[in-house]
């Protein structure tokens, strides 16, 4: 999933519509959308997150910022962090759902289900009220 920037620079003012339309695009003008089917998309980015996976693989914990790797590692690990994100933007583009939405629901969903007020981690585990189910929450949200 190599491809041209576009003349932006990488990470500046890119947002999710950016990447859905330039995946759309560099599909389309390869006639690839034949092959595009949900499945087949999902597949793929299921063989690209072991990709990401197998950079990991052998390290053990890993610190936070990666001081001890070399950048030739670092710029290996963007690329399949890449192979990830616009094979799941494309995913989401041919199933129609607006992945921007979806996320920042998501988000909203996880603050109510985890309340900071009734959230712990301070013995290593996470404590919440029983009550709270994703049941409840999701009738809460507009869809």
């Amino acid at each position: 999933m190599n491809g041209d920037q576009g003349g932006q620079e990488a990470g500046h003012g890119v947002t999710l519509e950016d990447l859905r339309k330039k995946m759309a695009d560099f599909v389309k003008e390869r006639d690839w959308d034949k092959f595009h089917s949900p499945r087949n998309v999902l597949l793929a980015l299921v063989g690209e997150v072991g990709e990401l996976s197998e950079i990991f693989q052998w390290k053990g914990e890993v610190p936070k910022g990666l001081p001890d790797w070399e950048e030739e590692e670092k710029v290996h690990l963007g690329e399949e962090l890449s192979d990830v994100l616009l094979y799941l933007v494309r995913l989401s583009d041919i199933c129609g759902v607006d992945l921007s939405k979806a996320a920042l629901r998501k988000l909203e969903l996880n603050a109510r289900k985890y309340p900071v007020q009734q959230v712990s981690s301070k013995n290593d585990a996470i404590l919440l009220d029983e009550k709270t189910t994703n049941a409840n929450l999701s009738a809460d949200l507009p869809s």
